[in-house]
């Protein structure tokens, strides 16, 4: 089951190393995986064609597949930063960075969950997105890279991010999937696999603890095969529906999410929210019990003790996705 999967990691999920490309492309090699997703455009330390060439040159010799990434391309999000420049010109860069790289995606997103309550809602972001991208179509199609917008920080549902998908032009765009951020948009990710499966380029992978308060749920992503996701019934769909897909592990335990969907006000942000699919990720939160977050060691260094942990959690998933889940190409 999932053998022919490949297997790889999002940087994200050891941000705290503060590692640059080489160094965790290298890191990669080590741990016997197939591919890397650079997310963070920080990562690398010039964005001229030799040193890029340099660093493709260094993972195609360790057998590392790349794939790139950026964060929102939304004017109207409180995750777009215009400080890089305009969301044409940073769509553009990464597009460029990912040719030279090989990578076949450029990964990016629309914004966060607060963007939901914003003037016009999230439909007003998704137009506002659809926009950026149609205005780089023709940029990516001659450069042969597909755009791959993420489900991020509980932005859009899995029917939201096809919507977008669909309106900007499925010969250029494509998915990010993301289990966790799934249950963050208040879906089951083994749901949001059947509706994004389809679409999806690259990923975004991690477990989800999910249990009930007095407010509505709370969720704190785990290591692989330590929340409620079953991962076995998962692979075994995603390998039906995107095969060539690779799965990117992007880690990120112990920090609890509250979802109050209890409290007044709460569905204002969800006005064509859909009930059949909000009860599968009721039933994953009843069936959940609490998780301790991530605390600091007393007498650590916090910045030793959060890149000791963040490291430890994605080896342990790693492990377990191999040893397991029997996923990578050398599994």
């Amino acid at each position: 089951m999932g053998g022919k999967l490949k297997l790889g990691f999002d940087n994200y999920a050891i941000r705290a190393l503060g590692w640059k490309a080489r160094q965790l492309i290298e890191y990669a090699a080590s741990l016997g995986l197939d591919s890397i997703l650079l997310s963070d455009p920080d990562v690398f330390e010039s964005q001229s064609d030799r040193y890029l060439r340099e660093i493709k040159s260094r993972a195609d010799a360790l057998g590392i597949e790349i794939q790139v990434g950026m964060l929102s391309i939304c004017r109207g999000s409180k995750s777009f930063d215009p400080r890089r420049g305009t969301a044409e010109e940073q769509l553009k860069l990464t597009i460029r960075i990912a040719k030279t790289l090989g990578s076949p995606v450029a990964r990016c997103v629309l914004g966060h969950v607060d963007d939901r309550k914003s003037a016009g809602g999230i439909e007003a972001r998704i137009a506002e997105t659809v926009k950026v991208l149609k205005q780089v179509r023709s940029y990516a199609l001659e450069s042969g890279v597909k755009i791959a917008v993420e489900n991020h920080a509980g932005d859009m549902q899995s029917w939201e991010l096809v919507t977008l998908i669909e309106e900007a032009g499925r010969d250029f765009v494509g998915a990010t999937m993301d289990s966790g951020n799934a249950t963050w948009a208040l879906e089951d990710p083994l749901h949001n696999l059947e509706v994004l499966g389809p679409y999806a380029l690259t990923t975004g992978i991690r477990d989800s603890a999910l249990w009930d308060t007095p407010e509505g749920a709370m969720l704190q992503w785990t290591a692989m095969g330590e929340g409620l996701v079953d991962w076995k019934r998962y692979f075994k769909r995603f390998a039906e529906l995107c095969p060539n897909t690779p799965v990117q592990l992007e880690i990120i335990s112990g920090r609890p999410i509250l979802i109050p969907y209890l409290e007044d006000g709460f569905w204002d942000a969800y006005p064509k929210a859909r009930i059949r699919e909000f009860m599968k990720f009721a039933a994953l939160a009843r069936s959940g019990s609490p998780r301790r977050p991530f605390v600091v060691p007393a007498g650590k260094n916090a910045k030793n003790a959060e890149q000791e942990f963040q490291k430890g959690e994605l080896e342990r998933s790693i492990r377990y996705c191999k040893d397991v889940l029997k996923l990578g190409l050398n599994a």
